[in-house]
C-alpha cells in the first residue's frame, strides 16, 4: 500500500510540474544539473529527462549509477571525461544523429562549468544539434546567495592551476581587479591558496570559505585576508571548497610618487606584470595587489 501511494505522489507532482505537456525533442543533447552534496536538491525536470533519455553520459558512470538507482531510473551509462571528451563527442554525435536523446551530467552541479563538458557541448553545437540546458544545483551560486559578498557582480575564475607559481600569478591577477571573484579548490590544495591570498591580498579584504555546500558538514567562515594563514593551519582541510574574494574595500588611496612612478614602468618593460607588482612592493613597502591594479591602470591608459 505504501509503494502505490509513493508512486501516486511521484505522478502526482510530475503532472503539477506540468511535465507530460512538455516536449522532449529527439536528436538533443540535454545538459542536465544535479546535486552538489544533498540528493533531495535534484530536480523534477531532471528526473524527468534523465529517465527518458536514450543514454546517460557521465563524468563518473559508478557516481552516476548510484543517484539513478536512488531514484529508480535504468538508462544506459557512457563515460565522458576530461581526458576523453573529444573522442567521446564523436559517438554522442552518432547517436544524434539516429535521433536519440543524450543527457550529458557531471558527478555533481551543473556540466561544463569547471567541469567536464564544455568540449562535448562546442562539438554538438558546431554540427548543428540541439543543446538544452535543465538548470540544477551549482557551487558558485549556492555559495554566492550565502556568503554577502557586495552586489556589484563577480568573476567566476574555477579551479587555480596546481603549479605554485602559476597559482600565484593568476591570484595576483585577480586581485589587481576591484570586482569579487569566486575560486573552487580541492582539500588537498586549500591550505597553500589560503595561504598564498593571505601574503598577497590586503590584510582587510572580507574572504569566505565555503566548505561542504548542501551537505550536513556545510559551513561558511568569514575572514579578513590575514586571518587566512592562522585559520587554515587550525582546521583540517575536508571536501570541496568554493573561496568567494570580496570586492576590494577601496578605502586607502594608494598613490607613487614620480620617482616611483617612473622606475616601475621601466620594469614593467623587462619583466610581465605581476612580477613587476612583487618586486615593486617589496622595494618601497606597498601592498602587491596595489602596485599590480596601478600598473593595470597604467596600461588601459596607455
Amino acid at each position: 500500500m505504501q509503494s502505490i501511494s509513493n508512486q501516486w505522489s511521484e505522478q502526482l507532482l510530475m503532472q503539477m510540474a506540468g511535465l507530460e505537456s512538455q516536449t522532449l525533442p529527439e536528436s538533443t543533447l540535454y545538459i542536465v544539473g544535479l546535486p552538489i552534496g544533498n540528493a533531495a536538491d535534484i530536480t523534477l525536470r531532471a528526473l524527468w529527462v534523465l529517465a527518458r533519455a536514450d543514454v546517460i553520459a557521465a563524468e563518473d558512470t559508478r557516481e552516476t549509477k548510484k543517484l539513478l538507482e536512488r531514484f529508480s531510473i535504468s538508462v544506459p551509462t557512457v563515460s565522458v571525461r576530461e581526458h576523453n571528451e573529444i573522442a567521446q563527442s564523436h559517438m554522442i554525435i552518432e547517436r544524434l544523429q539516429k535521433g536519440e536523446k543524450v543527457a550529458l551530467v557531471t558527478d555533481a552541479g551543473t556540466p561544463a562549468v569547471s567541469d567536464p563538458g564544455a568540449r562535448v557541448v562546442r562539438e554538438v553545437l558546431k554540427q548543428g544539434f540541439r543543446v538544452m540546458p535543465i538548470p540544477g544545483a551549482s557551487a558558485v551560486i549556492t555559495a554566492l546567495s550565502a556568503a554577502g559578498l557586495e552586489p556589484a557582480g563577480f568573476h567566476f575564475f574555477g579551479f587555480l592551476p596546481p603549479q605554485a607559481k602559476a597559482r600565484r600569478q593568476a591570484l595576483c591577477e585577480l586581485l589587481g581587479r576591484k570586482e569579487s571573484f569566486v575560486l573552487y579548490e580541492a582539500p588537498h590544495r586549500i591550505k597553500d591558496v589560503l595561504n598564498d591570498l593571505a601574503e598577497l591580498a590586503r590584510s582587510d579584504r572580507r574572504i569566505v570559505v565555503a566548505r561542504e555546500l548542501t551537505k550536513k558538514f556545510e559551513t561558511f567562515t568569514v575572514l579578513n585576508a590575514e586571518e587566512l594563514a592562522s585559520w587554515s593551519q587550525s582546521h583540517e582541510p575536508r571536501g570541496e571548497y568554493v573561496i568567494l574574494v570580496d570586492q576590494d574595500p577601496g578605502e586607502e588611496a594608494f598613490n607613487l610618487s614620480d620617482k616611483d612612478q617612473q622606475w616601475i614602468r621601466a620594469l614593467c618593460n623587462a619583466m610581465p606584470a605581476s612580477k613587476a607588482a612583487a618586486a615593486a612592493a617589496k622595494i618601497i613597502g606597498a601592498n602587491r595587489e596595489d602596485v599590480y591594479r596601478w600598473i593595470l591602470s597604467e596600461k588601459q591608459n596607455g
